[in-house]
C-alpha cells in the first residue's frame, strides 16, 4: 500500500482517500470470492440461492450503488449474493460487490423483511467502502485479521505465513470495521430496506436473537457481532431509524413471512454431521468415510477446505485437508517441502492401517524470525490424497511430536454403520394446525445436540409463548 487513492464516495458523493481504487477493490473481491467458496462451500439449494439473490437485488436497487447520480463505475459493478453452507449465524461482504449469508443465519430469521435489513447492511459496507477506508488508515504490517469469519478464527500462529493463511486479499477482507462503520451500515441497511417498503423495524428482533444466543452460550457476542455495537442497543435503534424513513414518506408494510418460510423449509439446521464432527476425541467424516483422533483439549475447526486443530495455548496446530494437486503421498509431502524457506530434515514411506503413506519433518523460519518445526504426513485412501501439516515452535516440537504422530498415524477407514448413516437435522417449517405453547410443538427428543432453547431462539420466541393456529413455526427433525 504505497499510496492512497482519492475518489468520490458512492454514499456521500464527496471525495475522500481510500487504500485502494474501486477497480482494485473489485479485483480483490473477485479473488477472495473464489477463496471463500473453496474454504467454506456454498449451500446446495439452487431455489434458496435464487430466492436470496432476488431479495438482495431488490434491496440493491434502492442503494447508493444504483442511485441516479451514482458514478457509472459504481452503478455498473455487478453484485454477487451467495449462501454459505455454515451453521454459524453470519453475514459479511467483500469489497467490490460480494455479499454472503450463511444457512445458519437464514434459519434464525423470521421473515423476508429481516433478511432485507441484513442484506442492506452488508451492501452498505460495500457502498461506503469501509474496508478500503480502514486500509488507508492502517499500515500494511498492522492490518488486523478479524477472527471468526464464518467458520472459526484464522489462527495467528507461527508459520501461518508459510501455510499461506494470509494474503493481501484476506487482509482487506477481514479488516476490523470500527463501530462507526457498523452504525453507518445499520443506517444504510434500514434505509435500503425501507425504500423497498419492507418493515425495517423487524430487524430489531433479529438483534434480540443475537443477544439471546450470546447469553445462552456464555460468550461475549456471536461471531457476526464481534466488532459491532451492542445488540440490545441496536434493537432499540433500528425501529427509530425505520420510523425516520416512514416520516419521510416511505410506507413500510412488507414482511413476506409466508414467502420466506417456504424458502427455508427443509434447510439444514445446526452442524451437518455428514461433513465431519467430533465425538469422544475422534473426528469422523461420514461422507468421505474416514476418521482420526485429535489431541485431548484441542479446539477443532471444521471447514469445507480443511480441518484445523489447535491446542489451548495456541502454539501448536494441525491442518488436515485433501491434496487435489498430487497423485501420491510422497509427491504431496515433497510439494510442501519444496516451498521456499522450508528445509527438509528427513522423510520416508510408511504403511499405516493398510494405507500407503509418507511422512517427513522439516524446519523453517517465520517472518518474525521464529524457528518453526513441521511434522508432515500424507496418506492415500479411497481415491484421494490426504495431507496433515503439523507444526509448532522448534523448541517445543519434542513436546508435541507424539501427539502429531498419534493423530496422523491413526487416520483410517470409517466403518461404523451408525456413523456412516448419520443424517443432519433439517427445519420442518409449517403453519401450526392448533393453538398452544411453542414447547407443546416440540418432540420429546430433539435431534443431535439441539436443545429446546435453540428451537425457541430460532423461532424468535420463548418456549412459553403461545402459538396461535396458522402461525409459522420451525421445528428441527432428522
Amino acid at each position: 500500500m504505497s499510496s492512497c487513492v482519492v475518489q468520490r464516495s458512492p454514499v456521500t458523493g464527496q471525495k475522500r482517500a481510500y487504500g485502494y481504487s474501486w477497480e482494485e477493490e473489485v479485483k480483490l473481491g473477485a479473488q477472495s470470492d473464489k477463496q471463500i467458496q473453496q474454504q467454506y462451500g456454498l449451500y446446495n439449494d439452487e431455489a434458496l440461492q435464487n430466492y436470496v439473490d432476488e431479495v438482495a437485488q431488490d434491496v440493491l436497487a434502492t442503494s447508493h450503488m444504483r442511485g441516479e447520480g451514482t458514478e457509472e463505475k459504481y452503478k455498473n459493478t455487478e453484485f454477487y449474493f451467495r449462501v454459505l453452507d455454515s451453521p454459524v449465524i453470519n453475514a459479511f461482504a467483500l469489497p467490490g460487490g460480494y455479499v454472503y449469508v450463511t444457512r445458519g443465519l437464514l434459519g434464525h430469521l423470521r421473515n423476508e423483511a429481516q433478511l432485507a435489513v441484513v442484506l442492506g447492511h452488508e451492501i452498505g459496507h460495500v457502498a461506503a467502502r469501509h474496508a478500503s477506508q480502514r486500509a488507508f488508515e492502517q499500515q500494511v504490517g498492522q492490518l488486523a485479521l478479524i477472527g471468526g469469519a464464518v467458520g472459526g478464527e484464522l489462527m495467528g500462529l507461527p508459520g501461518g505465513d508459510i501455510l499461506q493463511m494470509g494474503s493481501q486479499a484476506a487482509q482487506l477482507m477481514f479488516l476490523k470495521y470500527g463501530r462507526d462503520d457498523e452504525r453507518e451500515s445499520d443506517q444504510l441497511g434500514v434505509e435500503y430496506a425501507a425504500k423497498q417498503h419492507y418493515m425495517a423495524s423487524e430487524g430489531a428482533d433479529f438483534f434480540t436473537t443475537l443477544r439471546r444466543m450470546s447469553e445462552q452460550s456464555g460468550q461475549s457476542i456471536p461471531t457476526w457481532q464481534s466488532t459491532h455495537p451492542d445488540p440490545s442497543a441496536r434493537a432499540n435503534t433500528i425501529p427509530q431509524l425505520a420510523e425516520e424513513w416512514r416520516q419521510k414518506g416511505y410506507e413500510q408494510n412488507v414482511t413476506d413471512r409466508d414467502q420466506f418460510m417456504r424458502a427455508i423449509d427443509d434447510i439444514v439446521f445446526g452442524m451437518n454431521p455428514r461433513q465431519g464432527f467430533t465425538e469422544n476425541g475422534i473426528f469422523y467424516h461420514p461422507d468421505l468415510a474416514f476418521q482420526f483422533p485429535h489431541p485431548e483439549g484441542w479446539q477443532v475447526v471444521n471447514q469445507a477446505s480443511a480441518v484445523q486443530m489447535v491446542n489451548e495455548e495456541q502454539n501448536a496446530i494441525i491442518v488436515f485437508q485433501i491434496d487435489s494437486k498430487n497423485d501420491s503421498p510422497q509427491a504431496s509431502v515433497k510439494e510442501f517441502l519444496n516451498q521456499e524457506g522450508i528445509t527438509s530434515t528427513g522423510g520416508s514411506g510408511t504403511s499405516s492401517n493398510g494405507l500407503n503413506a509418507y511422512r517427513a519433518t522439516a524446519n523453517a523460519e517465520s517472518q518474525d524470525g521464529s524457528k518453526v518445526q513441521f511434522y508432515l504426513y500424507s496418506a492415500e485412501y479411497n481415491g484421494n490424497i490426504y495431507r496433515f501439516v503439523c507444526y509448532t515452535l522448534a523448541d517445543q516440537f519434542d513436546s508435541y511430536q507424539n501427539q502429531f504422530a498419534e493423530t496422523t498415524g491413526k487416520f483410517r477407514e470409517l466403518n461404523d454403520s451408525d456413523i456412516l448413516n448419520i443424517r443432519p437435522a433439517k427445519l420442518r417449517v409449517y403453519q401450526a394446525d392448533r393453538s398452544g405453547t411453542l414447547q407443546s410443538f416440540l418432540p420429546d427428543n430433539l435431534p443431535l445436540d439441539i436443545t429446546a432453547e435453540d428451537v425457541a431462539i430460532a423461532n424468535q420466541m420463548e418456549l412459553s409463548d403461545r402459538v396461535e393456529a396458522g402461525t409459522w413455526i420451525k421445528i428441527p427433525r432428522q
